[in-house]
């Protein structure tokens, strides 16, 4: 079988960056995206030490008009052929929405939805038709539910679910597998790992590890799956466990 060569954005720390750690544990070729001196460069040599991956990083701020045409022209430039895109780069926030300034919500229009859309465009050009590639778009439990303080937040993650299953349908029975992922509460920083700890009773115990949930993802998208809920239901059923527990 043709070795894989994963696209993740957004992978320098949290979710991304175990969706790297993961790929790499699987042999996959890496093409890394994020943000200028976030410190991508130290995990790809750590990638390459401890994987023995072959690892091309990619530093830019996605949210620029062309960021999606430069990172498939770098790939052109050095005939790097990519077969999975992990659309993970997003900005989330808790606020009320007045809290927030414009430029703060362009920005995260652009990151959670512009980019995803243009990069899947850009990477349906790019694949061979004849082999397998997949598609892995990092939406949001929060995109399913009316939630204060999440309002533009959850709106994006909502357009993704909506955007992905459309693409699931126009490209059944194609070699292009399109999977969702809407996790729930993610420890992916150390403000949230703070912030998660203070939650109580069912908020808390839906709350996953971004190890765990980059594991599970990947071996649903491999599989071809289209909805990769298997996460929420795992941590729904340890929350009525806990629930159980403590009567």
């Amino acid at each position: 079988m043709k070795q894989l060569t994963v696209l993740i954005t957004g992978a320098s720390e949290g979710l991304g960056k175990s969706f790297a750690i993961e790929s790499a544990k699987r042999g996959l070729g890496l093409v890394l995206v994020s943000l200028p001196n976030s410190g991508l460069e130290h995990l790809a040599n750590y990638l390459r030490v401890n994987f023995n991956s072959k690892v091309l990083c990619i530093e830019l701020d996605l949210t620029k008009n062309d960021a999606a045409i430069e990172i498939f022209e770098k790939l052109k430039e050095r005939k790097i052929e990519v077969n999975v895109l992990i659309n993970n780069a997003g900005l989330g926030n808790w606020s009320w929405f007045e809290d927030k300034n414009v430029d703060f919500y362009r920005t995260q229009i652009d990151l959670n939805i512009t980019n995803t859309v243009l990069l899947t465009r850009l990477f349906l050009n790019h694949i061979d038709k004849n082999a397998a590639s997949y598609i892995l778009n990092v939406g949001s439990l929060g995109g399913h539910f009316i939630i204060p303080k999440k309002q533009v937040y959850g709106a994006t993650k909502s357009f993704i679910g909506y955007f992905t299953r459309c693409l699931q349908l126009e490209l059944s029975g194609t070699n292009v597998h399109i999977s969702l992922l809407s996790p729930g509460g993610i420890n992916t920083k150390p403000e949230l790992l703070v912030m998660n700890n203070e939650l109580k009773g069912f908020a808390k115990a839906t709350i996953l590890e971004a190890d765990y949930v980059a594991k599970t993802a990947m071996d649903g998208m491999l599989k071809g799956k289209k909805k990769l809920y298997r996460v929420l239901r795992i941590a729904f059923w340890c929350c009525w466990i806990k629930l159980y527990q403590a009567f």
